[in-house]
């Protein structure tokens, strides 16, 4: 005879209790109100959240590390701050998983906006599980005010002179537009 469990299953902890350190990616080049939506949901469900800005000199970026880095605190303060959330901002240049281990983060958080980016994230997702099975990729929908914004289209927008007010917080949009050749 086999016996599976001797005793019932505990009560499921809340998330909180659980202390789950989250990895929320990307370049944020520049970060976005969509990257904040996520941010701020992805704070209520991890005690601990890392922000990884990629180095990524490949996609050609605007701001160097050092200056995404810098706009991402700022951004995010008020975040931590309302939700208790600790909320690290880290540049990486790794593989990802390799970050993801560093930090001991127990889940990578990635946001969807649409079809096409469910079906990148999900090999990313499917390789990432082949490299280290024991941290999960968690996907958060886009809110629908933000499905469409992306920060190619922000940088695009900038450069060709119209309004990003309503797709970057403030200090967002005055760095974008002084680094594009605008004034605000």
């Amino acid at each position: 005879m086999i016996t599976v469990a001797t005793k019932p299953p505990p009560r499921a902890q809340p998330v909180r209790e659980r202390a789950l350190t989250g990895l929320y990616p990307g370049t944020f080049d520049p970060i976005t109100n969509g990257h904040l939506d996520i941010i701020n949901r992805a704070a209520t469900l991890c005690a601990r959240l890392v922000i990884g800005v990629a180095g990524n000199v490949g996609k050609g970026p605007l701001f160097p590390s050092d200056e995404r880095v810098e706009l991402v605190c700022a951004e995010v303060k008020p975040i931590a701050a309302r939700t208790g959330t600790i909320i690290e901002v880290r540049p990486f240049e790794t593989l990802l998983i390799g970050f993801a281990q560093e930090i001991g983060a127990h889940v990578i958080v990635r946001g969807l906006r649409a079809v096409s980016d469910f079906d990148y994230e999900f090999q990313m997702a499917g390789m990432n599980a082949r490299l280290d099975h024991s941290i999960e990729t968690i996907f958060l929908m886009a809110s629908e005010r933000h499905q469409f914004i992306s920060s190619r289209f922000v940088k695009e927008i900038a450069k060709l002179g119209g309004d990003i007010s309503s797709f970057v917080p403030q200090l967002t949009m005055e760095r974008t537009l002084r680094r594009v050749g605008r004034t605000t």
